[in-house]
């Protein structure tokens, strides 16, 4: 409850901010004051609004504020950053003033120009981020391991981490995840978490899951949990993909085609939504023969070291988004050893993932989303 306080007094307080540089923009067309006011209040209310009519209502009207409230996140962020920028600068004009160097006399209009760049600039940035988006690229990656996988000589991975499945990510963007995927020719599928955008109810109302039926690959499908799954309420969200053709992998380790092992964690998140805690990598490889290669899917990158001291092979991991929006990028690189690609620990190789989809914003400025093939050797 406290973060979502926290969420929303710092919501409250930069659309505040954004809202009165605009009024004050405004000097110059005083008439357009009263629609502008009209418009940041929409602005405001636009996503918890829609997120919470959406549960009762699944709607064109609660689905469009739900889209506008999203890309009103990422609005925010640019218009901040730049009105911050113009604020800087008139800072430094107190101390020197370069602006009536400029020869400026018409303060009003400049505001109103200024408003006007700051506009075109923000839609430029936040489109571009958009098609970005849109488009994933397919991230390739041979590795070899010093061991035999029965008969296998080797084993392509086709994997995604973040689709965030709901009303952003809908049923063109899974298609097209669905159609790539296949195109790859995968010997197994894998999702590292949080395939589910919080609640499954957008993703049955829009039939998600038939999408999903069309995956396939010979050795299966598989998935760990994501936060967002236990965000979502955790047991209507697994069974759902479950009933879709989507192995979930719980705190266990299955031997496939007596050649490898493919291992999945529960998410942290776990511990807040359901009050227990993950069991630890030692106990979920109670009995599994370390001799065959260990492949594992654990949604965020937390303490890497547990997988090379587990003597895991290959751990894929998504959570990070490498940011998403930039400059966000530079947070996750300090919070996580590791906040996106390839990376080796010991005999442990280690793959975050930037993400298949999107969270709030369908805006990607930081990074591209992508899906990740991986073709493991096995050579012993």
């Amino acid at each position: 409850m406290h973060f979502f306080l926290i969420v929303l007094a710092v919501h409250a307080l930069v659309n505040f901010y954004l809202a009165l540089r605009g009024w004050q923009a405004l000097e110059a067309a005083p008439a357009l004051r009263p629609w502008w006011t009209v418009f940041m209040v929409l602005m405001f209310v636009a996503y918890p609004l829609g997120r919470w009519l959406e549960k009762l209502w699944f709607h064109p009207l609660p689905i469009g504020l739900h889209w506008i409230g999203s890309f009103w996140f990422a609005v925010m962020l640019y218009a901040t950053l730049l009105v911050l920028l113009i604020d800087l600068g008139r800072l430094l004009n107190l101390a020197w003033p370069w602006i009536q160097a400029l020869g400026v006399d018409n303060m009003p209009l400049l505001k109103l120009r200024a408003l006007l760049i700051v506009f075109g600039a923000t839609l430029l940035i936040v489109v571009g981020g958009h098609i970005n988006a849109w488009y994933p690229k397919i991230v390739r990656l041979d590795l070899t391991l010093p061991k035999q996988a029965g008969q296998l000589e080797y084993l392509r991975i086709v994997a995604a981490s973040d689709v965030h499945l709901g009303t952003i990510i809908g049923p063109r963007k899974t298609a097209k995840l669905v159609a790539t995927m296949n195109s790859l020719n995968p010997d197994v599928i894998l999702f590292a978490g949080d395939v589910v955008d919080e609640d499954v109810k957008p993703v049955i109302k829009q039939n998600l899951g038939e999408n999903l039926r069309q995956l396939h690959a010979p050795y299966g499908v598989y998935a760990a949990t994501g936060n967002h799954e236990y965000i979502g309420g955790g047991e209507p969200s697994i069974r759902y993909l479950e009933e879709h053709g989507i192995k979930m992998l719980r705190d266990t380790a299955l031997l496939v085609n007596e050649a490898f092992y493919l291992v999945g964690r529960e998410d942290l998140h776990k511990r807040w939504a359901k009050g227990e805690e993950r069991k630890s990598l030692p106990q979920i490889l109670e009995g599994v023969d370390p001799s065959k290669p260990l492949i594992l899917l654990d949604h965020q990158p937390y303490r890497l070291e547990e997988a090379e001291q587990a003597g895991i092979d290959l751990q894929l991991s998504g959570h990070t988004h490498h940011g998403q929006l930039w400059p966000f990028g530079y947070i996750t690189r300090k919070i996580f050893e590791v906040s996106r690609g390839y990376h080796q620990k010991g005999n442990t190789h280690y793959y975050v993932s930037t993400g298949f989809g999107t969270w709030g914003p369908p805006v990607r400025t930081g990074n591209r989303p992508e899906i990740l093939v991986i073709n493991l050797y096995f050579k012993e």
